[in-house]
């Protein structure tokens, strides 16, 4: 059976990847994926033929995957973090119906909301949500509504996407919608670049992240009514007796 891997390469760094996931890029002949993140792969598999599509190019890129492991070649389609999280797995099971002669085999890794997590301390122990304010897919109005659910419920919240040029002022006004049911005194947090050159973190309140600048390699931490900064740290108990 001709085979295709979606996978998720982790934060960046080649120390984050799964075990699987490189055995199976060592493995592979043809890695497919979007540009910046082929950059990424290209320095610890140099030996390996890398084939690419820009953004919003995603079911293209998905098709030539397809089409890669149709002529028997072993392929892997990356994705940063996790394949299945904001990743191409749906997309490419969802093409794969077209290819019956191609497996498809997910391998997951590590997403930006566990190791930009680790990066500020222990900010998820307890329920949260992921909420990215990309709205290339996702209507704003729906955003808005997981965001004030999420408030409502006084969970924590991982927030991907949070800005970019065409976004400049997603993060505010998401900050704004959680402070309708949260304080303004709710510890947060964002990483920059996690697992890469120029990673960078901070704790701060739910009205300063109002007003940080964020970018589209930043993810951000809202914490829940219990959160604390302990020691410059953000931690969620778990509710454990001391």
């Amino acid at each position: 059976m001709k085979k295709l891997y979606v996978v998720g390469m982790g934060p960046g760094d080649h120390d984050s990847m799964t075990i699987r996931a490189d055995r199976v890029l060592r493995e592979c002949d043809v890695i497919v994926g979007y540009t910046v993140y082929v950059e990424l792969a290209e320095q610890y598999y140099p030996e390996k033929e890398f084939l690419t599509t820009p953004m919003r190019r995603e079911t293209e890129r998905c098709r030539l995957a397809f089409s890669e492991a149709s002529k028997g070649r072993t392929t892997a389609m990356i994705c940063s973090g996790d394949a299945g999280v904001y990743g191409m797995a749906g997309l490419i099971l969802e093409i794969g119906r077209e290819y019956p002669g191609v497996s498809v085999e997910i391998v997951p890794g590590v997403t930006a909301a566990s190791s930009g997590a680790a990066v500020l301390g222990a900010p998820l122990m307890h329920d949260f949500a992921v909420i990215s304010l990309s709205d290339l897919l996702t209507p704003w109005e729906t955003i808005e509504k997981r965001l004030r659910a999420a408030a409502m419920g006084d969970l924590c919240v991982c927030i991907y996407n949070p800005s970019s040029k065409k976004r400049a002022g997603y993060l505010r006004r998401a900050c704004e919608i959680l402070m309708e049911e949260k304080s303004p005194d709710t510890v947060c947090g964002a990483v920059k670049n996690i697992g890469r050159e120029g990673e960078e973190s901070q704790v701060m309140t739910l009205g300063e992240l109002s007003g940080y600048e964020a970018d589209m390699f930043t993810t951000v931490f809202v914490g829940n009514s219990q959160t604390m900064e302990l020691s410059g740290a953000m931690v969620t108990p778990r509710g454990y007796r001391l």
